[in-house]
């Protein structure tokens, strides 16, 4: 048996530090950590505070020359953000590693932690960790500025309306806030006939045009006026248009305006929606305004029931009923005369109620499609809606509605009058309501008078929103802090 000798094993000895004299493993400057780091500093010329500009109204932080950035707290954006403001002083280390350390969010100071490395002394790489500190300073955004000086626009939207009522305006107003389109506006500014929304670039202008496009029929895309009086009044189709939508007759009652006219045939219940092409070119103007509406009060009501209609009719409306009502003006209590009609307000009416109603019987219309019809063909009165006592809806009503900043007069009369039609619109039209945000009114108390039914259409709870309140959540003095 022979005996083998193991490999002898290299040990590296240690040596004395120059300066200290402690052991250390050998390295090029034979020096120990601690000392070297007494000798040379390599964060020595990296900005240990620096300064961060941030805009409060938009929430962006400010990167060299002219950028502003929407950067989120302890993010890769607002981290890249910091790291760029000392990347010119970084050149000659090499950054290892980069994080946040936690501060207080109203403390305006956000600490980053940095490891770096750099050869020093013959060779020596030393590594050391330090913390910079940037201080976040206000300062208003470009585009703020224009904002709040409400003088500076790049682009204007001008809606117009050539009508008498508001109501189509008030249901817009409420389709913008739901969709938050006001919030890219600098200023909306209300005029005698429509509404203006001023911009700081054209690419919201568009938005808003192309928004409006789908909301109500409009000509083109560049300029959008809309001159539609239509709803809850009587118009008069041309024979070929209303050949198109399924011989329905021609006079018709115009029952909604979204993105496309709803049109109700009175005589026969059939019903056609008209889009904004096929309006532009086969025009049709309303017969009468509200103001021209007349109240009735039904004498007489017959039913009718399974009525046949002709080859090629369109559909009918499931949600109204046919038939036939003998009406008196209430304005000629004192005479005999009445008047028999056909009508789509069926299943609302019964003798006794109130109704409104357009009389041509005793009007001069000027149309050019209702001038051509036989005179046979027009009937004496049509009826548009029922009537319910007012007062009492306002009373009763328990829900709002928000509304728009804007620069504009106050309300007369005739603008809370056609307000008030339009929250009666509302109530009276599910549809309708369903683009709408509704808030519960939490300062209408209902007394026992408001339970009283009258048979007048109201919006249900379901329906309603809360409205949010800062003072409802934290009190008072909670809402000042937030609001700082």
């Amino acid at each position: 048996m022979e005996y083998v000798q193991a490999p002898a094993k290299s040990i590296q000895g240690n040596i004395l530090c120059c300066t200290c004299g402690v052991p250390i493993p050998p390295n090029p400057a034979n020096m120990c950590v601690a000392c070297l780091r007494t000798q040379v500093d390599i964060s020595e010329g990296i900005p240990k505070q620096v300064t961060v500009n941030f805009c409060k109204q938009c929430e962006r932080y400010l990167q060299p020359p002219a950028t502003w950035m929407q950067c989120a707290l302890e993010s890769r954006e607002l981290l890249a953000l910091c790291l760029k403001k000392i990347k010119s002083s970084m050149t000659k280390v090499r950054l290892i590693d980069a994080g946040f350390l936690w501060t207080e969010p109203h403390s305006k100071r956000i600490k980053m932690k940095l490891t770096i490395q750099k050869e020093v002394m013959n060779g020596a790489i030393l590594q050391q960790v330090f913390v910079v500190e940037y201080v976040i300073q206000y300062q208003m955004c470009d585009d703020c500025h224009r904002v709040e000086a409400k003088d500076f626009w790049k682009a204007v939207v001008q809606v117009r309306q050539k009508t008498v009522h508001k109501k189509t305006f008030y249901y817009l107003e409420q389709l913008i806030l739901k969709h938050k389109l006001h919030q890219n506006a600098l200023n909306i500014k209300e005029v005698n006939d429509g509404i203006d929304f001023y911009y700081a670039s054209k690419q919201h202008a568009m938005k808003m045009v192309d928004f409006l496009q789908c909301t109500v029929p409009c000509p083109n895309t560049y300029y959008s006026p809309f001159d539609l009086n239509l709803t809850d009044n009587v118009v008069c189709l041309s024979p070929r248009l209303a050949q198109s939508l399924g011989n329905m007759g021609q006079v018709c009652v115009c029952v909604r305006v979204t993105s496309t006219i709803h049109l109700i045939d009175p005589n026969t219940l059939q019903i056609a929606e008209v889009d904004g092409n096929t309006y532009w070119r086969n025009p049709f103007y309303s017969l009468c305004n509200r103001r021209q509406l007349e109240e009735f009060i039904v004498m007489d009501t017959d039913t009718l029931r399974n009525q046949k209609l002709g080859a090629g009719a369109g559909l009918r409306s499931n949600k109204h009923t046919l038939a036939e009502v003998w009406v008196q003006k209430t304005s000629e209590m004192d005479t005999s005369q009445q008047y028999h009609c056909r009508t789509y307000l069926g299943h609302l009416l019964n003798i006794g109620d109130l109704v409104l109603g357009f009389d041509f019987a005793n009007s001069n219309v000027n149309d050019e499609n209702l001038n051509k019809m036989n005179p046979h063909h027009v009937p004496d009165v049509v009826l548009i809606k029922k009537s319910y006592d007012r007062s009492r809806r306002v009373r009763r009503r328990n829900w709002k509605l928000q509304e728009m900043a804007r620069d504009r007069e106050d309300m007369d009369t005739d603008d809370e009058r056609q307000y008030q039609d339009f929250l009666e619109d509302l109530e009276e039209d599910e549809a309708l309501r369903k683009n709408v945000n509704i808030y519960r009114d939490a300062s209408k108390i209902p007394v026992e008078s408001d339970t009283d039914d009258d048979g007048a259409p109201t919006v249900s709870l379901v329906e309603m929103l809360e409205e949010l309140s800062l003072t409802d959540a934290t009190g008072g003095e909670g809402a000042d802090m937030l609001t700082e």
